[in-house]
């Protein structure tokens, strides 16, 4: 059987070796490949001879077809070509091009077996010189194939980014880029990708270089989707960070060392939730999702993918994440959340005024918004009053809420989203997405009676996250170091495997600390003890492993974020930013850095209410081991405590 690649620079293969000179002549290639294209696969002699042999003689150009045909006879299997009267057909299977692969695996919308057989335009850089017909079909085809391969790369780069792969999307959606410079939906993937990795800027800077383009080549300007895509991203949080906690040139993250992990072995995952977010939007109806999980298993990881998306989807998100101390205090839950992104939503005025007393009663920006508005109301309860600014902010767009370790959300705050989801199960709009992290313990009775309302008169998923596959932690360990081998992979997996016991917290740690140095044999010790989780083991516990993994991370930091971090281990769970600043002899902008740092490096958690470690494990190891006796007590002295 002969094969030939079209999608790219051609390449033509007989029986698994490479084809002969006399078939790769510029005329016989370009027959092979016409008839394999033709409907049924045959064509007159008359046509094959004005396509390919016009300029001849009538005799000198039957001669030529002749002898093309002879060649092609020759390679093809016994009846690969038939000559019946005027007609010259290839019979099936005797050829088969890239392009009939494409549409078989099109067919099946396997987007990856697709987009891999796209390699360029069709027929890259061929021709046939003096063949105007031929040239007319040829150029015919290579639009026609364009579109198909950009339409393809396009869908595989949007599946990428659902698995939560940026890189790999950024990569395909310049593939199609590439094939057509002016594809607004290409140009999408790809700003969504870059920003999604957090270079806010490289973003902007892909879409100014993109909408430079179309000016100058074609005249207009990107579509409108498009600019509301770059306008929100330029809404994005601009970070302030140091060298090395910056991205690299492809936006798609710094490597090991920005400790900044891609999401592998969660594409399952990512895929529900994204698919929830889409029938919320696409409907307009209340949705809860819960990612369930011990600690270290990645569930903010996760949530953090399903944010980024949403708030590109020009969703409000207003987020806040729970500690310990919140269980006794009443409320908290929904002040917190009505302390961030809600004020500043769309559709906030026309909220009732008593809803907005409600908030204002407790949050001094609210109060100083609404003052003259709300004075001598009587404020509603504040499970009511944030029913009711859901349902005037989505009036105008999108909501999601994200409650992060909601295991300590104050019992009445979680009582309140379980009866604001049904309150407004029955609004049309407003799309209200409600994404919660739990941990199974402490166990809440609120949580369960959420739970099992999901698919029954609640819309949305549950996801239970499990430690990570050994070929998952393998696909990290190539990712942070990319020189290794296949034979040094292998090793440092089962021992990262082993050290970490597929948690996925502990795995980016180790891997990090293994790409700045650290040497895994030196270090003995395998975890965890029997039956005992992240959260039951105390910092002294940990296999030495993960303890100078986390020690060599945290010198890798600036001595600015050193300082931050080893303050926000003393000084609690979740910490002010006033505890900060009076802690440390900082001025604004270098605590402002530093706090960037620590957060974009995924060592603080930043909310309205304060700063809290990512990992609570990791504030132990840091309190522990990076804090002497004496920083201690100078840190408390400084914050007043």
């Amino acid at each position: 059987m002969i094969y030939c690649r079209t999608l790219g620079p051609v390449d033509v293969v007989v029986h698994d070796t490479a084809a002969p000179p006399e078939l790769l002549w510029r005329k016989n290639l370009a027959l092979l490949v016409y008839l394999a294209r033709s409907p049924k696969r045959a064509r007159t002699r008359d046509h094959l001879v004005g396509l390919l042999w016009g300029e001849k003689p009538e005799s000198a150009a039957r001669h030529s077809l002749n002898e093309a045909v002879r060649v092609l006879r020759k390679y093809a299997d016994e009846g690969g070509l038939e000559s019946e009267g005027d007609q010259i057909r290839l019979s099936e299977g005797a050829v088969q091009l890239d392009v009939d692969r494409f549409e078989a695996r099109l067919a099946k919308e396997d987007w990856a077996g697709a987009a891999e057989l796209v390699t360029g335009e069709f027929l890259e850089g061929f021709f046939v010189p003096d063949c105007s017909e031929f040239d007319n079909w040829l150029t015919t085809e290579r639009l026609a194939w364009r579109q198909r391969s950009v339409d393809v790369l396009v869908q595989r780069a949007e599946q990428l980014l659902s698995g939560g792969d940026a890189r790999e999307a950024i990569a395909t959606a310049q593939r199609a880029l590439a094939l057509d410079a002016a594809s607004n939906m290409a140009a999408r993937v790809a700003i969504r990708g870059v920003a999604l990795s957090g270079d806010r800027a490289g973003a902007l800077a892909l879409y100014d270089a993109f909408s430079a383009r179309l000016d100058e080549e074609i005249g207009i300007e990107p579509d409108e989707e498009t600019q509301a895509l770059a306008e929100r991203v330029r809404r994005e949080r601009e970070w302030k960070l140091a060298e090395p906690a910056r991205v690299d040139e492809s936006g798609a993250g710094g490597g090991a060392e920005s400790r900044r992990g891609p999401l592998v072995g969660r594409e399952a995952e990512l895929s529900q939730l994204l698919g929830a977010w889409n029938d919320c939007l696409a409907e307009g109806r209340a949705t809860l999702a819960l990612i369930e999980g011990h600690p270290g298993t990645g569930k903010t990881r996760l949530s953090e993918e399903l944010v980024g998306r949403a708030r590109l989807d020009g969703a409000v998100v207003a987020s806040l994440r729970a500690v310990e101390a919140d269980l006794d205090e009443a409320w908290s839950g929904l002040l917190g959340l009505a302390g961030g992104a809600l004020l500043d939503a769309p559709g906030l005025s026309a909220a009732p005024p008593a809803a907005l007393a409600a908030f204002a009663a407790h949050l001094p920006a609210w109060a100083d918004r609404f003052g003259s508005r709300i004075e001598g109301l009587d404020p509603v309860q504040p499970g009511r009053a944030l029913t009711e600014v859901l349902r005037a902010v989505g009036a105008e767009g999108p909501v999601m809420l994200l409650v992060d370790d909601a295991q300590w959300l104050d019992r009445d705050s979680l009582l309140a989203l379980g009866a604001i989801l049904r309150d407004l199960a029955e609004d049309v709009p407003p799309s209200l997405y409600v994404l919660m992290t739990t941990a199974p313990y402490p166990g809440r009775a609120e949580l369960d009676e959420l739970r099992a309302h999901i698919g029954r008169d609640l819309h949305g998923a549950t996801i239970q996250l499990s430690p990570l596959p050994t070929t998952a932690l393998l696909e990290l360990a190539r990712w942070a170091l990319p020189t290794y081998g296949d034979v040094e992979l292998d090793r440092i997996t089962r021992r990262v495997s082993t050290d970490s016991a597929g948690l996925p917290l502990l795995a980016v740690e180790l891997l990090h600390a293994v790409a700045l140095g650290l040497d895994l044999r030196s270090t003995p010790g395998a975890w965890p003890e029997p039956l005992q989780t992240l959260e039951q083991t105390l910092p002294g516990d940990l296999p030495d492993a993960v303890t100078a993994a986390i020690r060599v991370g945290f010198r890798r930091l600036s001595g600015d974020a050193q300082g931050v971090l080893a303050a926000a281990a003393v000084l609690g769970d979740r910490v002010k930013l006033a505890g900060l600043r009076h802690a440390l002899a900082l001025d604004e902008e270098a605590l402002a850095r530093a706090l960037d740092e620590l957060e974009w490096t995924r060592w603080l958690y930043a909310e309205t209410r304060g700063y809290s470690f990512v990992a609570r494990i990791v504030r132990q190891v840091v309190a522990a081991d990076m804090v002497t006796e004496g920083q201690r007590q100078r840190i408390l002295e400084a914050a007043g405590s």
